[in-house]
Protein backbone atom coordinates (compact mmCIF):
# COMPACT_ATOMS: atom_id res chain seq x y z
CA UNK A 1 0.00 0.00 0.00
CA UNK A 2 1.54 3.30 -0.93
CA UNK A 3 2.27 5.62 1.46
CA UNK A 4 -0.13 9.06 2.18
CA UNK A 5 1.26 11.71 0.36
CA UNK A 6 2.52 14.47 2.91
CA UNK A 7 3.48 17.38 0.57
CA UNK A 8 3.01 20.90 1.28
CA UNK A 9 -0.51 20.59 -0.34
CA UNK A 10 -1.76 17.80 1.76
CA UNK A 11 -0.58 19.28 4.88
CA UNK A 12 -2.45 22.95 3.83
CA UNK A 13 -5.67 20.55 3.26
CA UNK A 14 -5.71 19.27 6.44
CA UNK A 15 -5.37 23.00 7.96
CA UNK A 16 -9.32 22.75 6.48
CA UNK A 17 -11.63 21.88 9.01
CA UNK A 18 -12.97 18.45 8.88
CA UNK A 19 -16.66 20.43 8.49
CA UNK A 20 -15.45 21.92 5.33
CA UNK A 21 -14.24 19.23 3.85
CA UNK A 22 -17.02 16.76 4.40
CA UNK A 23 -19.44 19.11 2.66
CA UNK A 24 -16.83 20.99 0.13
CA UNK A 25 -19.52 20.12 -2.79
CA UNK A 26 -22.21 22.27 -1.35
CA UNK A 27 -19.95 24.90 -0.92
CA UNK A 28 -18.72 25.16 -4.39
CA UNK A 29 -21.90 24.44 -5.56
CA UNK A 30 -23.20 27.53 -3.59
CA UNK A 31 -20.30 30.02 -4.56
CA UNK A 32 -21.05 29.06 -8.41
CA UNK A 33 -24.71 29.78 -7.64
CA UNK A 34 -24.02 33.28 -6.44
CA UNK A 35 -21.55 33.71 -9.06
CA UNK A 36 -23.72 33.30 -11.99
CA UNK A 37 -27.13 35.47 -10.42
CA UNK A 38 -23.46 38.08 -10.02
CA UNK A 39 -23.11 37.87 -13.93
CA UNK A 40 -26.75 37.23 -14.70
CA UNK A 41 -28.67 40.26 -12.76
CA UNK A 42 -25.67 42.97 -12.09
CA UNK A 43 -27.26 45.04 -15.14
CA UNK A 44 -30.83 44.36 -14.00
CA UNK A 45 -32.35 46.87 -11.98
CA UNK A 46 -34.54 45.46 -9.14
CA UNK A 47 -37.94 47.62 -8.50
CA UNK A 48 -39.56 47.01 -4.91
CA UNK A 49 -43.07 46.79 -4.51
CA UNK A 50 -44.81 46.88 -1.07
CA UNK A 51 -48.23 45.45 -0.71
CA UNK A 52 -48.80 44.93 2.90
CA UNK A 53 -50.22 47.09 5.33
CA UNK A 54 -52.64 50.29 5.80
CA UNK A 55 -51.52 53.20 5.18
CA UNK A 56 -50.60 54.65 9.04
CA UNK A 57 -46.56 53.51 9.51
CA UNK A 58 -43.88 55.46 10.20
CA UNK A 59 -41.54 56.22 12.90
CA UNK A 60 -43.03 55.10 16.66
CA UNK A 61 -43.99 58.13 19.32
CA UNK A 62 -43.06 57.20 22.74
CA UNK A 63 -43.23 60.70 24.16
CA UNK A 64 -46.21 62.91 23.44
CA UNK A 65 -45.52 65.98 25.29
CA UNK A 66 -49.08 67.78 26.29
CA UNK A 67 -48.01 71.07 26.87
CA UNK A 68 -50.42 73.68 28.86
CA UNK A 69 -52.51 75.01 26.00
CA UNK A 70 -53.33 74.02 22.33
CA UNK A 71 -50.28 75.21 20.27
CA UNK A 72 -51.86 76.14 17.44
CA UNK A 73 -55.68 77.74 18.99
CA UNK A 74 -55.14 80.89 16.95
CA UNK A 75 -57.47 82.68 19.45
CA UNK A 76 -54.97 83.30 21.83
CA UNK A 77 -51.25 84.55 22.08
CA UNK A 78 -48.60 82.08 22.37
CA UNK A 79 -45.10 82.09 24.02
CA UNK A 80 -42.14 80.52 22.40
CA UNK A 81 -37.96 80.95 23.78
CA UNK A 82 -35.10 79.10 22.12
CA UNK A 83 -31.85 78.74 24.59
CA UNK A 84 -28.54 77.48 22.39
CA UNK A 85 -25.09 77.60 22.64
CA UNK A 86 -23.21 80.31 20.41
CA UNK A 87 -20.73 78.17 19.35
CA UNK A 88 -23.18 75.99 18.06
CA UNK A 89 -25.39 78.75 16.46
CA UNK A 90 -21.77 80.05 14.37
CA UNK A 91 -21.03 76.60 13.49
CA UNK A 92 -24.50 76.27 11.70
CA UNK A 93 -24.42 79.62 9.89
CA UNK A 94 -20.37 78.68 8.65
CA UNK A 95 -22.00 75.58 7.43
CA UNK A 96 -24.79 77.03 5.81
CA UNK A 97 -22.46 80.17 4.41
CA UNK A 98 -19.88 77.58 3.06
CA UNK A 99 -22.06 74.93 1.75
CA UNK A 100 -25.42 76.08 1.83
CA UNK A 101 -26.19 73.17 4.41
CA UNK A 102 -28.54 73.80 7.15
CA UNK A 103 -27.45 71.68 9.91
CA UNK A 104 -29.40 71.05 13.27
CA UNK A 105 -28.80 72.82 16.18
CA UNK A 106 -29.43 71.47 19.49
CA UNK A 107 -31.33 73.74 21.18
CA UNK A 108 -33.97 73.97 24.75
CA UNK A 109 -37.62 74.62 23.97
CA UNK A 110 -39.79 76.52 26.11
CA UNK A 111 -43.58 76.17 24.68
CA UNK A 112 -46.40 77.79 26.87
CA UNK A 113 -44.81 77.40 29.82
CA UNK A 114 -43.72 73.62 29.02
CA UNK A 115 -39.54 73.10 29.02
CA UNK A 116 -38.78 70.62 26.26
CA UNK A 117 -35.09 70.23 26.14
CA UNK A 118 -32.73 69.19 23.60
CA UNK A 119 -34.87 69.71 20.28
CA UNK A 120 -33.72 70.60 17.03
CA UNK A 121 -33.51 73.43 15.19
CA UNK A 122 -32.34 74.38 11.26
CA UNK A 123 -32.84 77.54 8.72
CA UNK A 124 -35.77 76.74 7.10
CA UNK A 125 -36.02 78.12 3.44
CA UNK A 126 -34.02 78.89 0.37
CA UNK A 127 -34.92 82.45 -1.60
CA UNK A 128 -35.99 83.23 2.07
CA UNK A 129 -32.52 82.67 3.05
CA UNK A 130 -30.96 84.99 0.02
CA UNK A 131 -31.06 87.99 1.62
CA UNK A 132 -29.27 86.65 5.08
CA UNK A 133 -25.92 88.80 5.77
CA UNK A 134 -23.29 88.21 8.41
CA UNK A 135 -21.38 91.32 9.69
CA UNK A 136 -22.72 93.26 6.81
CA UNK A 137 -21.88 90.56 3.80
CA UNK A 138 -24.25 88.39 2.21
CA UNK A 139 -23.83 84.90 3.02
CA UNK A 140 -27.13 83.30 1.43
CA UNK A 141 -27.36 84.31 -1.77
CA UNK A 142 -23.78 83.20 -4.04
CA UNK A 143 -24.70 81.15 -7.31
CA UNK A 144 -25.51 77.89 -6.46
CA UNK A 145 -25.75 77.78 -2.67
CA UNK A 146 -29.07 77.86 -0.87
CA UNK A 147 -30.79 80.41 -2.55
CA UNK A 148 -30.83 78.02 -5.48
CA UNK A 149 -32.76 75.58 -4.16
CA UNK A 150 -32.21 72.24 -2.24
CA UNK A 151 -31.99 71.40 0.96
CA UNK A 152 -28.85 69.74 2.22
CA UNK A 153 -29.83 69.24 5.81
CA UNK A 154 -32.67 67.03 4.96
CA UNK A 155 -30.65 65.02 2.60
CA UNK A 156 -33.06 65.91 -0.59
CA UNK A 157 -32.92 69.16 -2.45
CA UNK A 158 -35.72 71.41 -1.63
CA UNK A 159 -37.79 69.61 1.20
CA UNK A 160 -40.03 71.21 3.52
CA UNK A 161 -38.93 74.60 2.01
CA UNK A 162 -41.49 76.25 0.04
CA UNK A 163 -39.01 78.65 -1.51
CA UNK A 164 -36.87 76.91 -3.29
CA UNK A 165 -36.43 76.02 -6.99
CA UNK A 166 -36.82 79.86 -7.42
CA UNK A 167 -33.95 81.32 -9.61
CA UNK A 168 -31.21 82.05 -7.43
CA UNK A 169 -30.81 85.54 -8.34
CA UNK A 170 -34.12 87.21 -7.07
CA UNK A 171 -34.09 89.33 -4.05
CA UNK A 172 -34.28 92.54 -3.72
CA UNK A 173 -33.33 92.32 -0.05
CA UNK A 174 -30.14 91.38 -1.05
CA UNK A 175 -29.76 94.34 -3.57
CA UNK A 176 -30.29 92.35 -7.03
CA UNK A 177 -33.41 91.89 -9.31
CA UNK A 178 -35.96 89.60 -8.09
CA UNK A 179 -37.50 89.15 -4.46
CA UNK A 180 -41.55 89.39 -4.43
CA UNK A 181 -41.65 92.76 -7.17
CA UNK A 182 -38.78 92.54 -9.09
CA UNK A 183 -40.10 88.87 -10.30
CA UNK A 184 -43.06 90.45 -11.56
CA UNK A 185 -41.33 92.67 -13.40
CA UNK A 186 -41.41 95.83 -11.45
CA UNK A 187 -38.39 97.81 -9.89
CA UNK A 188 -38.65 98.89 -6.27
CA UNK A 189 -42.09 96.79 -5.10
CA UNK A 190 -44.66 99.26 -7.11
CA UNK A 191 -47.64 97.52 -7.66
CA UNK A 192 -48.30 96.77 -11.48
CA UNK A 193 -50.46 99.73 -13.32
CA UNK A 194 -49.96 101.88 -10.15
CA UNK A 195 -51.82 101.81 -6.54
CA UNK A 196 -54.67 100.57 -5.76
CA UNK A 197 -57.41 101.38 -8.49
CA UNK A 198 -55.24 99.85 -11.07
CA UNK A 199 -55.47 96.54 -9.86
CA UNK A 200 -54.75 96.60 -6.07
CA UNK A 201 -52.41 97.30 -3.11
CA UNK A 202 -49.84 95.00 -2.30
CA UNK A 203 -50.39 93.87 1.37
CA UNK A 204 -46.65 93.41 2.04
CA UNK A 205 -43.99 94.44 -0.53
CA UNK A 206 -40.45 93.62 -1.02
CA UNK A 207 -39.32 91.58 1.73
CA UNK A 208 -36.99 92.25 4.47
CA UNK A 209 -33.30 91.57 4.72
CA UNK A 210 -31.73 89.09 7.36
CA UNK A 211 -29.07 89.04 9.97
CA UNK A 212 -27.34 86.24 11.04
CA UNK A 213 -26.58 88.77 14.45
CA UNK A 214 -30.89 88.94 14.72
CA UNK A 215 -31.45 84.91 15.21
CA UNK A 216 -35.31 85.70 16.47
CA UNK A 217 -35.73 87.22 12.69
CA UNK A 218 -34.96 83.82 10.93
CA UNK A 219 -37.01 81.18 9.87
CA UNK A 220 -37.11 78.29 11.39
CA UNK A 221 -37.71 74.74 11.62
CA UNK A 222 -38.32 72.98 15.05
CA UNK A 223 -37.98 69.44 15.36
CA UNK A 224 -39.10 67.53 18.56
CA UNK A 225 -37.37 64.50 17.58
CA UNK A 226 -33.83 65.21 16.18
CA UNK A 227 -32.02 64.54 19.55
CA UNK A 228 -34.51 62.50 21.28
CA UNK A 229 -35.95 59.52 19.40
CA UNK A 230 -39.84 59.11 18.90
CA UNK A 231 -40.55 62.65 20.64
CA UNK A 232 -43.61 64.80 19.86
CA UNK A 233 -45.34 67.93 20.91
CA UNK A 234 -49.04 67.46 21.11
CA UNK A 235 -48.61 65.22 18.05
CA UNK A 236 -46.72 67.28 15.90
CA UNK A 237 -43.01 66.17 15.34
CA UNK A 238 -42.27 69.70 13.55
CA UNK A 239 -43.81 73.36 13.23
CA UNK A 240 -42.38 76.38 11.38
CA UNK A 241 -41.33 79.74 12.46
CA UNK A 242 -42.40 81.69 9.69
CA UNK A 243 -40.42 84.58 8.36
CA UNK A 244 -41.26 88.20 7.86
CA UNK A 245 -41.77 90.10 4.75
CA UNK A 246 -41.84 87.99 2.50
CA UNK A 247 -45.46 88.74 1.53
CA UNK A 248 -47.16 90.07 3.98
CA UNK A 249 -45.40 92.05 6.34
CA UNK A 250 -43.52 91.82 9.53
CA UNK A 251 -46.62 89.70 10.98
CA UNK A 252 -47.25 87.42 7.61
CA UNK A 253 -51.17 88.71 7.96
CA UNK A 254 -51.93 87.20 4.59
CA UNK A 255 -51.13 83.68 5.43
CA UNK A 256 -52.76 83.98 8.91
CA UNK A 257 -55.59 85.05 7.23
CA UNK A 258 -55.63 82.98 3.95
CA UNK A 259 -54.98 79.79 6.48
CA UNK A 260 -57.94 81.10 8.62
CA UNK A 261 -60.46 81.03 5.75
CA UNK A 262 -59.37 77.63 4.65
CA UNK A 263 -59.87 76.40 8.25
CA UNK A 264 -63.31 78.38 8.37
CA UNK A 265 -64.60 76.40 5.51
CA UNK A 266 -64.17 73.06 6.34
CA UNK A 267 -60.75 72.84 4.11
CA UNK A 268 -57.90 70.84 4.57
CA UNK A 269 -55.17 73.41 6.21
CA UNK A 270 -52.05 73.57 8.85
CA UNK A 271 -52.70 74.71 11.67
CA UNK A 272 -51.22 78.20 13.08
CA UNK A 273 -51.24 80.99 15.72
CA UNK A 274 -49.27 84.44 16.67
CA UNK A 275 -46.39 83.63 18.99
CA UNK A 276 -44.10 85.69 21.45
CA UNK A 277 -40.90 84.31 20.13
CA UNK A 278 -37.21 84.94 21.85
CA UNK A 279 -33.86 83.82 21.21
CA UNK A 280 -30.87 83.81 23.76
CA UNK A 281 -32.59 86.46 25.93
CA UNK A 282 -32.43 88.60 22.96
CA UNK A 283 -35.52 90.91 22.41
CA UNK A 284 -38.79 89.35 21.70
CA UNK A 285 -40.55 89.83 18.61
CA UNK A 286 -43.74 88.50 17.32
CA UNK A 287 -44.18 85.33 14.84
CA UNK A 288 -46.60 83.21 12.93
CA UNK A 289 -45.73 79.58 13.56
CA UNK A 290 -47.57 77.24 11.62
CA UNK A 291 -47.99 73.40 11.75
CA UNK A 292 -45.30 71.20 9.50
CA UNK A 293 -47.66 68.39 7.38
CA UNK A 294 -46.40 65.23 9.40
CA UNK A 295 -48.73 62.13 10.37
CA UNK A 296 -50.71 64.12 12.68
CA UNK A 297 -51.77 66.35 10.34
CA UNK A 298 -53.21 63.27 7.59
CA UNK A 299 -55.03 61.53 10.57
CA UNK A 300 -57.39 64.80 9.89
CA UNK A 301 -57.02 63.68 5.88
CA UNK A 302 -58.51 60.89 6.43
CA UNK A 303 -58.64 57.22 8.11
CA UNK A 304 -56.75 55.34 5.58
CA UNK A 305 -54.01 56.94 2.94
CA UNK A 306 -50.41 58.15 2.38
CA UNK A 307 -49.29 61.57 2.50
CA UNK A 308 -46.53 62.83 -0.21
CA UNK A 309 -45.41 66.41 -0.48
CA UNK A 310 -44.07 67.63 -3.67
CA UNK A 311 -40.65 69.31 -3.46
CA UNK A 312 -39.84 72.39 -5.11
CA UNK A 313 -36.79 70.85 -7.66
CA UNK A 314 -39.86 68.58 -8.55
CA UNK A 315 -41.23 68.06 -12.09
CA UNK A 316 -44.81 66.67 -12.47
CA UNK A 317 -43.53 64.68 -15.52
CA UNK A 318 -43.17 61.10 -16.19
CA UNK A 319 -39.98 60.25 -15.88
CA UNK A 320 -40.38 56.25 -16.31
CA UNK A 321 -40.94 53.55 -14.23
CA UNK A 322 -38.13 53.95 -11.53
CA UNK A 323 -38.82 54.83 -8.16
CA UNK A 324 -35.46 56.69 -7.19
CA UNK A 325 -35.96 59.24 -10.85
CA UNK A 326 -38.58 60.74 -8.72
CA UNK A 327 -36.64 61.38 -5.66
CA UNK A 328 -36.73 65.23 -6.45
CA UNK A 329 -39.87 65.18 -7.32
CA UNK A 330 -41.78 63.87 -4.41
CA UNK A 331 -41.33 62.68 -0.65
CA UNK A 332 -43.40 59.99 0.85
CA UNK A 333 -44.57 61.66 4.52
CA UNK A 334 -46.06 58.70 6.03
CA UNK A 335 -46.89 55.11 5.90
CA UNK A 336 -42.83 54.25 5.17
CA UNK A 337 -42.18 51.11 5.07
CA UNK A 338 -45.84 49.47 4.42
CA UNK A 339 -46.57 51.87 1.13
CA UNK A 340 -43.96 53.65 -1.50
CA UNK A 341 -44.48 55.98 -4.53
CA UNK A 342 -46.07 53.90 -6.83
CA UNK A 343 -49.36 55.46 -6.86
CA UNK A 344 -48.27 58.68 -7.44
CA UNK A 345 -45.89 57.73 -10.36
CA UNK A 346 -49.27 56.23 -12.06
CA UNK A 347 -50.98 59.20 -11.58
CA UNK A 348 -48.22 61.65 -13.11
CA UNK A 349 -47.70 58.95 -15.92
CA UNK A 350 -51.40 58.84 -16.23
CA UNK A 351 -51.74 63.01 -16.64
CA UNK A 352 -48.84 62.91 -18.71
CA UNK A 353 -50.53 60.11 -21.74
CA UNK A 354 -53.93 60.31 -21.43
CA UNK A 355 -55.96 61.91 -24.16
CA UNK A 356 -58.20 64.53 -23.95
CA UNK A 357 -61.51 62.32 -24.15
CA UNK A 358 -59.69 59.80 -21.59
CA UNK A 359 -58.83 63.03 -19.17
CA UNK A 360 -62.41 63.94 -19.01
CA UNK A 361 -64.03 60.70 -18.64
CA UNK A 362 -61.68 59.28 -15.99
CA UNK A 363 -60.15 62.07 -13.73
CA UNK A 364 -62.48 61.38 -11.42
CA UNK A 365 -61.18 57.93 -11.24
CA UNK A 366 -57.58 59.35 -9.74
CA UNK A 367 -58.57 62.40 -8.23
CA UNK A 368 -61.39 63.44 -6.20
CA UNK A 369 -62.37 65.78 -8.73
CA UNK A 370 -64.82 68.50 -6.18
CA UNK A 371 -62.41 68.76 -3.93
CA UNK A 372 -59.33 69.43 -6.78
CA UNK A 373 -62.58 72.15 -7.89
CA UNK A 374 -62.13 73.79 -4.74
CA UNK A 375 -58.48 73.75 -4.62
CA UNK A 376 -58.13 75.55 -7.36
CA UNK A 377 -60.47 77.94 -6.60
CA UNK A 378 -58.82 79.03 -3.47
CA UNK A 379 -55.82 79.74 -4.98
CA UNK A 380 -57.44 81.84 -7.42
CA UNK A 381 -59.61 83.64 -4.94
CA UNK A 382 -56.64 84.33 -2.43
CA UNK A 383 -54.10 85.31 -5.43
CA UNK A 384 -52.18 82.59 -4.59
CA UNK A 385 -49.11 82.52 -7.64
CA UNK A 386 -47.26 80.41 -5.75
CA UNK A 387 -49.37 77.49 -5.61
CA UNK A 388 -49.37 73.51 -7.26
CA UNK A 389 -48.20 75.23 -10.25
CA UNK A 390 -45.75 77.90 -8.68
CA UNK A 391 -42.28 77.97 -8.54
CA UNK A 392 -42.12 76.34 -5.32
CA UNK A 393 -44.70 73.82 -5.80
CA UNK A 394 -46.37 74.18 -2.81
CA UNK A 395 -48.41 71.31 -2.13
CA UNK A 396 -49.13 67.86 -0.84
CA UNK A 397 -50.54 64.92 -1.83
CA UNK A 398 -53.25 62.82 -0.31
CA UNK A 399 -53.75 59.09 -1.54
CA UNK A 400 -56.93 57.28 -0.40
CA UNK A 401 -56.53 53.87 0.17
CA UNK A 402 -59.82 53.00 0.22
CA UNK A 403 -61.36 55.39 -2.68
CA UNK A 404 -58.18 54.92 -4.82
CA UNK A 405 -58.10 58.64 -5.64
CA UNK A 406 -56.01 61.90 -4.67
CA UNK A 407 -56.85 64.84 -3.32
CA UNK A 408 -54.76 67.98 -3.48
CA UNK A 409 -53.55 69.75 -0.20
CA UNK A 410 -52.61 73.50 0.22
CA UNK A 411 -49.46 74.25 1.87
CA UNK A 412 -46.92 77.65 2.28
CA UNK A 413 -49.55 80.35 1.73
CA UNK A 414 -46.82 83.03 2.64
CA UNK A 415 -47.54 84.47 -0.79
CA UNK A 416 -51.28 85.17 -1.32
CA UNK A 417 -52.25 88.22 -2.23
CA UNK A 418 -49.96 89.81 -3.83
CA UNK A 419 -51.93 90.08 -6.91
CA UNK A 420 -54.60 92.03 -8.82
CA UNK A 421 -57.51 92.59 -7.51
CA UNK A 422 -59.25 92.26 -10.89
CA UNK A 423 -57.84 88.35 -11.66
CA UNK A 424 -60.90 86.82 -12.41
CA UNK A 425 -61.87 83.16 -12.52
CA UNK A 426 -59.95 82.31 -15.51
CA UNK A 427 -57.10 84.06 -15.33
CA UNK A 428 -53.72 83.22 -14.64
CA UNK A 429 -51.97 84.59 -11.17
CA UNK A 430 -48.13 86.09 -11.57
CA UNK A 431 -46.10 87.37 -9.26
CA UNK A 432 -47.21 90.64 -8.19
CA UNK A 433 -50.10 90.57 -10.89
CA UNK A 434 -53.00 88.45 -11.91
CA UNK A 435 -54.11 88.76 -15.48
CA UNK A 436 -51.93 89.45 -18.13
CA UNK A 437 -52.31 93.68 -19.12
CA UNK A 438 -55.25 95.51 -21.51
CA UNK A 439 -54.43 94.75 -24.93
CA UNK A 440 -51.79 92.29 -23.99
CA UNK A 441 -51.04 88.63 -25.20
CA UNK A 442 -51.84 85.84 -22.72
CA UNK A 443 -48.46 83.76 -22.89
CA UNK A 444 -48.78 80.71 -24.42
CA UNK A 445 -50.05 77.43 -23.32
CA UNK A 446 -52.25 79.62 -20.62
CA UNK A 447 -56.34 78.69 -20.89
CA UNK A 448 -58.25 81.59 -21.86
CA UNK A 449 -60.63 82.93 -20.03
CA UNK A 450 -63.58 80.71 -20.01
CA UNK A 451 -61.33 77.40 -19.98
CA UNK A 452 -60.94 76.92 -23.78
CA UNK A 453 -58.52 74.01 -24.45
CA UNK A 454 -55.18 75.11 -26.46
CA UNK A 455 -54.59 73.31 -29.11
CA UNK A 456 -52.92 69.50 -28.84
CA UNK A 457 -49.54 70.58 -29.92
CA UNK A 458 -49.17 74.11 -27.27
CA UNK A 459 -46.87 73.95 -24.72
CA UNK A 460 -48.42 73.70 -21.47
CA UNK A 461 -46.89 75.29 -18.47
CA UNK A 462 -45.43 72.49 -15.85
CA UNK A 463 -45.39 70.06 -18.87
CA UNK A 464 -41.80 67.92 -19.77
CA UNK A 465 -41.28 71.36 -21.99
CA UNK A 466 -40.79 73.38 -19.02
CA UNK A 467 -40.76 71.55 -16.16
CA UNK A 468 -37.97 73.12 -13.91
CA UNK A 469 -38.20 76.50 -15.21
CA UNK A 470 -39.84 78.41 -12.75
CA UNK A 471 -43.56 76.99 -12.62
CA UNK A 472 -46.57 75.23 -14.36
CA UNK A 473 -48.26 71.69 -13.34
CA UNK A 474 -49.80 69.74 -16.13
CA UNK A 475 -52.98 68.22 -13.72
CA UNK A 476 -53.72 71.90 -12.95
CA UNK A 477 -53.94 73.34 -16.34
CA UNK A 478 -55.39 70.24 -18.12
CA UNK A 479 -58.31 70.44 -15.25
CA UNK A 480 -58.35 74.20 -15.55
CA UNK A 481 -58.87 73.83 -19.85
CA UNK A 482 -61.24 71.37 -20.11
CA UNK A 483 -64.77 72.27 -20.79
CA UNK A 484 -65.73 69.09 -18.84
CA UNK A 485 -65.02 70.41 -15.56
CA UNK A 486 -65.66 74.22 -15.81
CA UNK A 487 -69.21 74.27 -14.57
CA UNK A 488 -67.44 72.36 -11.21
CA UNK A 489 -64.73 74.57 -11.18
CA UNK A 490 -67.09 77.67 -11.52
CA UNK A 491 -69.35 76.37 -9.19
CA UNK A 492 -66.81 75.99 -6.77
CA UNK A 493 -65.36 79.26 -6.86
CA UNK A 494 -69.17 81.03 -6.71
CA UNK A 495 -69.96 79.56 -3.37
CA UNK A 496 -66.44 80.27 -2.34
CA UNK A 497 -66.36 83.43 -3.07
CA UNK A 498 -69.85 84.25 -1.72
CA UNK A 499 -68.36 82.83 1.90
CA UNK A 500 -65.18 84.44 1.60
CA UNK A 501 -65.55 88.09 0.25
CA UNK A 502 -68.88 88.71 -0.32
CA UNK A 503 -69.98 87.74 3.32
CA UNK A 504 -67.13 89.71 5.41
CA UNK A 505 -65.11 87.04 6.43
CA UNK A 506 -61.98 88.02 4.41
CA UNK A 507 -62.29 91.20 5.98
CA UNK A 508 -63.68 90.12 9.78
CA UNK A 509 -60.36 87.71 9.67
CA UNK A 510 -58.05 90.40 9.56
CA UNK A 511 -59.89 92.20 12.03
CA UNK A 512 -59.65 89.00 14.22
CA UNK A 513 -56.11 88.24 13.51
CA UNK A 514 -54.87 91.77 14.33
CA UNK A 515 -56.61 91.71 17.61
CA UNK A 516 -54.85 88.75 18.74
CA UNK A 517 -51.13 90.05 17.20
CA UNK A 518 -51.73 93.18 18.70
CA UNK A 519 -51.58 91.38 22.51
CA UNK A 520 -48.19 89.91 21.91
CA UNK A 521 -45.19 91.00 23.20
CA UNK A 522 -42.72 92.34 21.04
CA UNK A 523 -45.08 93.21 17.95
CA UNK A 524 -44.75 96.82 16.09
CA UNK A 525 -47.89 98.17 16.29
CA UNK A 526 -47.14 100.73 13.65
CA UNK A 527 -45.98 98.22 10.64
CA UNK A 528 -49.33 95.78 12.09
CA UNK A 529 -51.66 98.56 11.63
CA UNK A 530 -49.82 99.49 7.96
CA UNK A 531 -50.26 96.01 6.30
CA UNK A 532 -53.71 95.25 8.08
CA UNK A 533 -54.99 98.14 5.99
CA UNK A 534 -53.36 97.44 2.58
CA UNK A 535 -54.59 94.11 2.87
CA UNK A 536 -57.98 95.34 3.93
CA UNK A 537 -57.64 97.30 0.94
CA UNK A 538 -57.67 94.71 -1.07
CA UNK A 539 -59.67 92.59 -0.29
CA UNK A 540 -62.38 95.10 -0.13
CA UNK A 541 -60.92 96.01 -3.78
CA UNK A 542 -61.50 92.08 -4.67
CA UNK A 543 -65.04 91.52 -3.53
CA UNK A 544 -65.97 94.66 -5.65
CA UNK A 545 -64.07 93.64 -8.68
CA UNK A 546 -65.27 89.86 -8.57
CA UNK A 547 -68.65 90.78 -7.45
CA UNK A 548 -69.80 91.49 -11.70
CA UNK A 549 -67.74 88.58 -13.26
CA UNK A 550 -70.14 86.60 -14.87
CA UNK A 551 -69.18 83.65 -12.81
CA UNK A 552 -70.57 84.73 -9.89
CA UNK A 553 -73.21 87.18 -11.45
CA UNK A 554 -74.39 83.28 -12.84
CA UNK A 555 -77.13 81.88 -10.93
Amino acid sequence: MPAPATGPGRRLLRRVPVRVRHHWKLLVGCAAFVSVLTVVFSTVRVQPYVTGGGGRGGDEVTQDIAGTRDLFDATVAHDISLTFRDADYERMVDAFAGEGEKEYVEADLIVDGTTIPSVGIRLKGNSTLAGLTRGGESIGGRPGGPAGGGDPAAGRPGEGDAEAGRPAGGDAAAGRPGGDDAAAGRPGGAPQGGGPAAGGARPGGARTSLKAEEPETLPWLIRFDEFVAGRRYQGHREVAVRVGGMGGGSAVLNEAVSLRLLADAGEAAPGYAYTRFVVNDRPAVARLVVEHPDATFADDLGDDGVLYKALATGRFADQGDDPTDYQDDFRQVTAKGSRDLQPVIDLVRWVADSSDAEFDAHLADHVDVESFARYVAWQNLLLNFDDMAGPGRNYYLWYDLATKRFTVVGWDYNLTFGGRADQGPHDTGRMGGGAPPAGGQRPEGVPAPGGARPPADAAVPGGDADAGRGGGNRLKERFLASAAFKATYEQAYRELYRQAYAGGAALASVDELVAVVSTVDGHDARAVGTEAERLRTLIRERTSRLATDEVITRS
